[in-house]
């Protein structure tokens, strides 16, 4: 059983904690927040014994195997880098990193203390998506992909009062494409790997970072065109289109429903039973990289590519971090 410590408190901490329970893999050993109050009220519904308010000394604990991080965004590097230094395996939601320099610096950290690295990216462990991947070959000869993720997001109504809600707010790396963009252009990644070049474009906020923005991948006979938003909401699906028929996708970040639609034909669906917290597939995967020591991994490659990706798109559009420009940790 892999003992484990969650840091941030919030809704989707709790959704992976119940994933990882599910899993049968994993127990919760540890909660840190900045108020040990708060670390309490958080794990009152859960038989957790340690509570932290200190990061060194959970890095520290000899209660603890793994980490999951769920803090903003600037902070997984240098959160990461701590608990990798002291032997800790790392599950860090996404994106991984603020730009692709600290992306590597983690990763040759992870190798360098033989634990297992994780971006959590749940997308890419979805029954759907695995059965997407199989059922590619169906299009054919792949022309276009369309995908699309907007959603109009909660905090901007607050952003819109003069608030400055971490959501658009660059010191804590955020924006559309960190977020929102972020499954769709990852989902192209563990699909198609890299692409020969990036091109895009995006409407910044006062803040400094992206509303909403498009990117267009160049792969060697087609392209992969990206729509994102955290400041309207989309209903259209996601689509792989090919000589042979078309792959459509619901809300590419959960795979909702998958359906393929021959050329001239029917459209079939193809949609896999799928658990109802998404979550439990990348615990899952997690934890079977943890008990085989398997720190050399596909999806460090994808996160590489992305965190590339990311950085490439930011330089294009014009959202700088104060990350970018920050030394090592």
């Amino acid at each position: 059983m892999i003992r484990f410590a969650v840091v941030g408190t919030n809704w989707i901490t709790q959704r992976f904690i119940d994933a990882a329970h599910e899993s049968g893999k994993m127990r919760l050993a540890a909660i840190y927040s900045r108020s040990l109050d708060q670390a309490k009220a958080f794990g009152e519904d859960y038989p957790v014994a340690h509570y932290f308010d200190d990061l060194d000394a959970l890095a520290k604990s000899d209660q603890v195997d793994a980490v999951y991080l769920a803090s903003p965004n600037a902070l997984h590097c240098a959160q990461a880098l701590l608990f990798m230094r002291h032997g800790k395996h790392v599950i860090c939601e996404k994106p991984l990193a603020s730009n692709a320099r600290e992306a590597e610096q983690m990763i040759a950290c992870a190798r360098e203390h033989q634990v297992v690295l994780f971006e959590a990216f749940k997308t890419a462990w979805l029954p759907n998506f695995l059965h997407l991947q199989s059922c590619l070959s169906r299009v054919g000869t792949l022309h276009r992909v369309y995908l699309n993720y907007c959603q109009f997001s909660s905090r901007y109504p607050r952003y819109l009062a003069g608030e400055n809600p971490n959501t658009f707010n660059p010191a804590f790396s955020n924006g559309s494409i960190m977020d929102i963009g972020y499954y769709c252009l990852a989902s192209s990644v563990a699909l198609w790997g890299q692409p020969q070049r990036v091109t895009a474009s995006a409407a910044l906020l006062a803040s400094g970072v992206d509303g909403h923005g498009t990117v267009i991948l160049h792969y060697d006979q087609f392209e992969v065109v990206i729509a994102h938003s955290k400041v309207s909401d989309s209903a259209l699906p996601s689509e792989i289109q090919g000589e042979g028929g078309t792959l459509e996708i619901e809300k590419i970040s959960e795979c909702q429903a998958v359906a393929f639609t021959p050329r001239g034909g029917q459209k079939l669906d193809l949609t896999q039973p799928q658990h109802i917290n998404t979550m439990l597939y990348e615990a899952e995967a997690f934890a079977r990289l943890v008990e085989a020591g398997q720190v050399e991994h596909p999806g460090l490659d994808t996160s590489r590519i992305t965190a590339r990706l990311l950085t490439e798109i930011r330089r294009q559009t014009g959202v700088v971090f104060p990350a970018d420009s920050a030394p090592d940790a």
